[in-house]
């Protein structure tokens, strides 16, 4: 043999590809040990967000329980309240209470008082047929037709 064939290594094959699978293999437990932690990285944002809702639902609920406080530090609202809940009337007014509309809004306690609602035509001839098949007598009554032949006695044929 020569001195150059000696020197010329020989070619391995596959050496490439066992490099591309050595590579895979890395990359795949990267993969797999960075996954839990950006996860838990991707809840702990959405808790965050969450979070950040809460506390601005709260700040607005501060917010509306510290105008409501302003507003009972005020007399007129104090007097307002006293009245509406509680009926009380001035020197000289005349209180007044409707009964049975307590569960009404006061615009429709006081539509529900002063204007009744019209009764539908089928109801008011219900009502009318039920008074009159109350039981009275149809003589009283003024009844004619068949309840007032029925009424006489059958003699046998009229002539």
């Amino acid at each position: 043999m020569s001195d150059s064939q000696l020197l010329i290594a020989p070619r391995r094959r596959g050496s490439q590809t066992g490099r591309a699978a050595i590579l895979t293999v890395v990359a795949a437990i990267l993969v797999a040990s960075l996954a839990v932690p950006v996860r838990a990285w991707f809840n702990q944002r959405d808790e965050i967000a969450g979070l950040e809702a809460e506390v601005a639902a709260a700040q607005l609920l501060t917010e509306n329980l510290r105008i409501e406080k302003e507003r009972w530090a005020d007399p007129a609202f104090i007097a307002a309240q006293a009245r509406s809940r509680f009926h009380f009337v001035n020197p000289g007014e005349i209180g007044y209470t409707t009964i049975g509309t307590e569960d009404l809004p006061e615009e429709l306690a006081v539509a529900a008082v002063v204007e009744p609602a019209p009764q539908l035509w089928y109801a008011r001839l219900w009502a009318a047929t039920s008074e009159a098949d109350s039981g009275s007598d149809p003589k009283t009554k003024g009844g004619g037709g068949r309840a007032a032949s029925e009424a006489a006695p059958n003699d046998g044929p009229r002539e």
